[in-house]
């Protein structure tokens, strides 16, 4: 018996992908504090605060991951094969770096430039969101190249460290600003700007030998799909705060639409639990991939694929049903001042399920190499959810139906394009989809 359990270990320990408990274990307390930190701010503010938090809260995550997600990704995938050769990365990262910083020029730049109508158009005058989101920009073009650097070294625990520490961190702050009743809704803004540089340099303590020196590094050794990577990137973020942006956007131009706003906020994060669900069991869905590897099954791709998408899809539907069926009352115990009925709810979170379908199907198609209709799903999807939101009147209406409508149209894209992209290359390991979804946190 125990000969049995000593080989059915190393057969799990030789099935997961390096990193997955360190990782997973991050990606669990990350999703967790950083739901219940969204809760403590909201409950902290009230009215036009609430909508300002709100909205921030879409932006940073648009212009924050949006961009600097793909950095991310292709630094850890470019050290990864510099590491398994042998080679330095020291130079891969300075390249990486100059190029991050380019790109976080220009969007500080931006956003002081554009301070004075997204001001007034979003955050009611506080300029404190202003200065919050150049700081988060910086923030997280450091967190997300900090993150490249880990995992492509090989450093783990830091890396699910560097997870956990952010969302803990960001936590315990805001519960101190709730405690002294602080309801200026920028200060909570800049603790979620803050948290990102305090979370690096505890991740990055002991850390010894990350830049090795090494050959020169061209640009295009970050990879040649970059900027394909980095608008699907953009385009996701997009689509995901479409909602929350669009809501508090057209507020002002709306009867009773500022309350809206104020309340809308609560009910999006309640119906977000279908991607805080599949955020939190993200790597627990790794190591079911990589049992697949070497098994000796033909068509390894497609199985993993079909299991993946069965299970993504389960947690689509129990949170669009959960969110019908007893939404408004878990909104209830969760916000003071929750408003939204069961459809507007059930909406939101049936768009929610089938943005993590398309997510899903994205990956698979990266892992293929359809970059380019990647790009072109989530493109087409936030047009129809922009079209949708143009045509229709009631605001609530057009902003849960668009969502939904643009979710599904992206994701029946990408399934097609998925489906052909596979019986392109016929044949295929697991290894690749593993691969792509291996280091993507999905941020709430």
């Amino acid at each position: 018996m125990r000969a049995r359990v000593a080989a059915l270990v190393r057969q799990v320990q030789q099935a997961l992908p390096e990193g997955t408990a360190a990782v997973g274990a991050g990606l669990a307390v990350s999703a967790a504090t950083s739901y219940v930190f969204v809760i403590v701010a909201l409950n902290a503010l009230d009215g036009d605060a609430k909508a300002s938090f709100s909205a921030f809260w879409a932006v940073i995550f648009v212009a924050g991951p949006g961009f600097f997600l793909p950095l991310e990704q292709e630094v850890g995938r470019a050290l990864a094969h510099r590491r398994a050769q042998g080679l330095g990365g020291g130079p891969l990262v300075t390249k990486a770096a100059q190029l991050g910083g380019v790109i976080t020029a220009l969007l500080v730049v931006l956003t002081f430039a554009t301070a004075p109508l997204l001001s007034d158009l979003l955050y009611h005058g506080d300029m404190l969101f202003v200065f919050a989101v150049a700081v988060g920009i910086v923030a997280f073009y450091v967190i997300h190249l900090t993150r490249g650097v880990l995992a492509g070294e090989g450093r783990f625990r830091p890396y699910g460290e560097l997870l956990a520490g952010e969302g803990l961190l960001r936590l315990v702050a805001g519960i101190g600003l709730a405690a002294l009743g602080v309801d200026r809704a920028g200060a909570f803004a800049m603790v979620l700007a803050v948290a990102p540089f305090l979370a690096a340099a505890f991740a990055l303590r002991g850390q010894r030998k990350l830049l090795r020196p090494g050959p020169d590094a061209p640009y295009t050794e970050l990879s040649a799909n970059l900027g394909w990577l980095l608008l699907g990137s953009v385009l996701t973020q997009s689509l995901a705060y479409s909602p929350l942006l669009a809501v508090n956007v057209l507020s002002d131009s709306e009867v009773g639409g500022a309350e809206l706003a104020a309340g809308f906020a609560s009910a999006f994060f309640v119906a977000r639990v279908p991607v805080l669900a599949f955020q939190a069991v993200q790597g627990t869905l790794l190591p079911k991939l990589a049992g697949l590897t070497g098994s000796g099954r033909h068509d390894e791709f497609r199985r993993g694929l079909n299991r993946l998408l069965a299970m993504v899809s389960a947690i689509a539907v129990l949170g669009a049903v959960g969110a019908f069926l007893v939404g408004p009352a878990v909104g209830k115990i969760l916000f003071k001042d929750f408003t939204l009925d069961a459809k507007g709810l059930g909406l939101l979170a049936a768009g929610s399920g089938a943005f993590i379908i398309a997510l899903t199907l994205a990956q698979a198609l990266m892992a293929l190499g359809g970059y380019r209709m990647m790009v072109a799903s989530w493109a087409l999807g936030l047009a129809t959810c922009v079209g949708l939101i143009l045509v229709i009147q009631d605001l609530e209406m057009r902003v849960e139906v668009s969502f939904l409508v643009g979710a599904l149209v992206a994701a029946a894209l990408m399934f097609v394009a998925a489906r052909r992209q596979l019986n392109k290359v016929g044949d295929v390991g697991i290894g690749p989809l593993v691969h792509a979804i291996e280091h993507e946190p999905i941020e709430i």
